[in-house]
């Protein structure tokens, strides 16, 4: 299958994600326009822009916080929509905002999060050992939420969205206020989920440093789509030498400092 098919609005098989023609609005302000592009199992997809692009808000529809206005949201197979328990139960978050517990251990916010999927106790305290394992947290296991640093606990964060062995995982800014080694960490280990395990990765970000050539990239500018390709094919159609110089074409200039 070449690039333009696999990342395009039709597949054979269900992809992992399939946004389908997605628009919302505010009010009279219109957040997302008809928004539509797929995520292929084992691929890590970038939804690239600018704050107030549509991300967060494409982001709610996904994990069905909010209800599209129009069009259609799938995760491998199954509608948001009408099978939200089908769809979500593929599906691992980690949202911008922290969201574990900070006077809890960090086994804890794990064994939580295992009760709320109506995981057995033990197998959610295996998978939890397991998991901040090989996120490098072992030894902090026992240690409360509130005394890990700021990639420490987004570690943590990603271990739990992955508690229930999704094929999907979406992460929003999940970078956003860490320090460039912390940032690096994180980055490498959601790739490795792409490589090692076949999750499907949407990594939302205004960071053009965290894109890869061969990644594929979304790019959303005032709710609408850019472009929908790999990082390298974006950037021979802009004729640019880089994500970065192409995005602050597509986008005619806007936001060239934060891209």
């Amino acid at each position: 299958m070449n690039d333009s098919a696999k990342f395009g609005v039709t597949s054979v098989s269900p992809p992992a994600l399939a946004v389908e023609h997605v628009s919302h609005a505010y009010g009279a302000r219109k957040a997302l326009d008809d928004v539509s592009f797929l995520v292929q199992p084992a691929t890590f997809a970038v939804l690239l822009g600018l704050n107030g692009a549509g991300k967060s808000t494409l982001f709610s529809i996904v994990t069905h916080l909010y209800a599209s206005r129009t069009g259609s949201v799938r995760i491998f197979g199954h509608d948001v929509a009408r099978q939200s328990g089908a769809a979500l139960a593929e599906l691992g978050v980690v949202f911008q905002n922290r969201t574990l517990d900070a006077d809890l251990s960090v086994e804890q916010n794990m064994l939580y999060q295992g009760a709320l999927q109506g995981m057995a106790p033990r197998e959610a305290r295996a998978r939890a050992r397991a998991l901040v394992g090989r996120m490098g947290l072992a030894d902090r296991l026992k240690d409360r939420v509130r005394q890990l640093s700021g990639g420490q606990a987004r570690r943590v964060e990603i271990a739990r969205a992955l508690l229930h062995e999704p094929r999907l995982v979406l992460l929003d800014e999940p970078t956003a206020g860490l320090d460039i080694k912390a940032r690096a960490d994180i980055l490498a280990l959601t790739r490795r989920l792409v490589t090692e395990d076949g999750v499907g990765v949407l990594w939302t970000t205004h960071l053009v440093d965290e894109i890869r050539p061969d990644d594929q990239v979304v790019v959303l500018h005032k709710g609408r789509m850019l472009a929908n390709d790999r990082a390298d094919a974006i950037i021979a159609a802009a004729g640019a030498d880089s994500i970065g110089a192409a995005f602050t074409r597509l986008t005619g200039g806007a936001g060239e400092e934060d891209a």
